[in-house]
């Protein structure tokens, strides 16, 4: 892999912080990714590009909307298969526009920044703003490609994920020189199905998988049934990261339907807290030693607290709460041996480093959504580490991840 040197200028408060590994950005998938990559026989009932009027439209949370189309509405470009129409939206893809610009306005491939979209350009922007290494989830399939684990014809789901991984590999990734890492998906509704693609893939290099923080709310088994033994297998044995985002269980924490979407905004990383909660007392880390999780776009402030309280129900309630013979350990001990948390704006999380652990935190950019530091990411890391020395730095905004993700960097 061919890294690229941050540049010589220095500032009078920090030392040249490295290049940043940004473990949590996203893609939006360019018109041809499933004619192009489907085989013959499933094109024609594959993903499709569809340009539309839209009218009404509002978010319900995890990626799901209520929406109205309208022939008069503005038009936007829209992924259409089998009943799931994806409208293009500009909070999603807000990069290039002010902060009041960001808002769930339909659009169009033309209204994006070409680095949404095309992978020399995103390395472009990616570099410009002081990012090495970029691991980007889907958009349309959602953050874990449970768009196709609900497709109504299993066959067809299951051939849109192979070909989305074909292009992500080959065609989003296979040319950026190591810039773009690929991030696969994998066909949730089958445990075997979904370790025999994380070993085809780690096979070429893949080393990371998007999964469901909750993959009950999906209507799957829980992490609890045994289910996903093969799978977490799988993972252990190929160095394959879970990444867990926030609504990669189609649902986001939100107090009443009609409370504004700011609050859910602000209460997203209770899915992380939860699914982390699942995880220490699941025995999961317990039977699987080398597995690692990754909790993306979580945030890390909430992590202090929940360390603290699992122990303490460990220490206090085990007898009676279920998990005497299931956890050896205190439930914080495996967390610092195998999960890593994500943050693009965290001071509170940052204070609270030695408690969170300096070894498990990385770092991201979150191209191209509204919360994106982009193209500031550079200095917004350098205002909030700024207390941290050089070494600790580059543990959360390189080597942590470099590590995570099995990279070849030198």
């Amino acid at each position: 892999m061919t890294t690229v040197e941050g540049s010589t200028d220095t500032t009078d408060d920090i030392d040249e912080i490295p290049m940043i590994v940004s473990v949590d950005d996203h893609v939006v998938e360019p018109p041809h990714v499933w004619e192009t990559w489907l085989p013959a026989k499933f094109r024609d009932r594959g993903p499709k590009i569809e340009r539309r009027g839209v009218g009404a439209m509002k978010h319900i949370g995890g990626g799901a909307y209520e929406q109205e189309f309208d022939p008069a509405g503005k038009e936007a470009d829209c992924w259409v298969f089998e009943d799931l129409v994806y409208i293009h939206k500009r909070h999603v893809a807000a990069v290039g526009y002010s902060r009041d610009e960001m808002t769930m306005t339909p659009m169009t491939y033309d209204e994006m920044r070409p680095g949404c979209y095309d992978p020399k350009a995103r390395v472009e922007d990616m570099l410009m703003n002081h990012v090495d290494v970029s691991l980007c989830f889907p958009s349309f399939p959602r953050f874990c490609g449970q768009a196709f684990t609900e497709a109504k014809d299993r066959e067809l789901g299951e051939a849109c994920i192979y070909a989305y991984n074909d292009w992500m590999v080959e065609e989003w990734c296979g040319g950026s020189d190591g810039h773009l890492e690929p991030l696969c998906i994998v066909p949730l509704w089958d445990a075997d199905l979904a370790a025999a693609e994380i070993r085809r893939n780690a096979a070429r290099g893949v080393h990371a998988v998007a999964f469901s923080e909750v993959p009950y709310h999906l209507g799957l088994p829980s992490i609890h049934s045994g289910f996903w033994d093969p799978f977490f297998q799988a993972c252990e044995e190929t160095d394959t990261v879970i990444c867990m985002h926030i609504g990669s269980s189609s649902r986001m924490p939100a107090t009443s339907p009609d409370a504004p979407t700011a609050v859910a905004a602000s209460l997203s990383f209770n899915n992380s807290m939860a699914s982390l909660s699942d995880y220490l007392f699941s025995g999961v880390l317990v039977r699987f030693p080398n597995l690692k999780l990754a909790y993306s776009e979580g945030q890390i402030g909430w992590l202090p607290y929940m360390l603290e309280r699992v122990d303490d129900v460990w220490s206090e309630h085990r007898a009676w709460g279920g998990v005497a013979d299931l956890i050896p350990e205190p439930p914080s001990s495996y967390y610092y041996r195998q999960v890593f948390g994500c943050f693009f704006r965290d001071q509170h999380g940052l204070n609270s480093l030695d408690v969170i652990g300096e070894d498990n935190v990385t770092f991201e950019s979150d191209y191209p959504h509204t919360d994106s530091t982009w193209p500031h990411t550079k200095e917004v890391a350098e205002k909030m580490m700024a207390h941290l020395t050089p070494e600790v730095r580059y543990k959360i905004l390189r080597g942590n991840a470099i590590r995570m993700l099995s990279l070849d960097i030198t």
